[in-house]
């Protein structure tokens, strides 16, 4: 009993040391990022990785999205003679919810993977310890670009994959359905207001830091070894999805 207390309480331990560590990262990365001069060159190449590299599967995610939402919502609010409030209920959806969730997905899949892995390939083929070595410190030049990309480049993607995933919802309601234009767009434009769309980039942009600062910090701390780099990506990747999923649940707790 007593090595079984112990053994929870040292995982306990080293869960929370793990949790202090990647604070204590994340806002090294946020300090940096605030010292002038800024890295706009490298923040900017970090706009393209994340944001133009992921937009077409950010696209063709919210395309999809948006046309089944179209026919699930349209059959199901059939039953209750409420099709005209189609395009309410599709906008509210993507602007509030999954259009930030799904597009933080499609951006970790995409281009967070890739970040981990870079980074600990960096690591474990020694570069990151031979910047340290030259007085460079690493989490200015590899880290806080891709944080301030992320939080830039998110909201951006969010947006499209809302836009996208709307006019995928309007081609099987009014072209497919044969509900009128009219409605569609009179039941949005009612429904829709200012903060829904707020929110929504709100979340696009913590989920951008979340991405960004959980690749970097898994790929920066990878095990300098031959399995290092696979690991470290599996574990930014499984992290970044629970994290979003956890701080979703908290903002629209907050934000209701």
């Amino acid at each position: 009993m007593t090595t079984l207390l112990a053994t929870i309480g040292a995982r306990t331990l080293a869960y929370l040391a793990g949790m202090g560590r990647g604070v204590i990262f994340l806002g090294s990365a946020l300090l940096w990022a605030l010292r002038p001069p800024a890295k706009v060159r490298l923040i900017i190449q970090q706009i393209r990785a994340i944001g133009v590299d992921s937009l077409l599967v950010v696209l063709l995610s919210g395309l999809f999205t948006g046309m089944v939402l179209g026919l699930q919502g349209y059959y199901s609010l059939r039953k209750f003679n409420a099709e005209s409030f189609l395009g309410a209920v599709v906008a509210l959806s993507l602007l509030r919810e999954l259009g930030p969730v799904l597009s933080a997905f499609m951006v970790t899949g995409r281009t967070g993977s890739a970040m981990a892995a870079e980074l600990a390939s960096m690591r474990v083929t020694e570069q990151i310890d031979a910047m340290h070595s030259m007085a460079i410190d690493p989490v200015k030049y590899l880290v806080s670009p891709r944080v301030v990309a992320g939080l830039i480049a998110m909201p951006l993607l969010t947006c499209m994959f809302n836009v996208i995933g709307i006019f995928g919802a309007y081609m099987v309601g009014v072209g497919l359905l044969d509900l009128g234009s009219g409605s569609y767009m009179a039941g949005m434009e009612q429904s829709v207001q200012l903060r829904d769309v707020g929110e929504g980039l709100l979340k696009s942009a913590t989920f951008g830091v979340i991405i960004s600062w959980v690749c970097c910090y898994k790929g920066f701390h990878a095990l300098p070894m031959a399995t290092g780099v696979g690991r470290a990506t599996t574990e930014a990747v499984v992290l970044s999805f629970v994290l979003i999923l956890l701080s979703d649940y908290f903002l629209t707790s907050v934000l209701l």
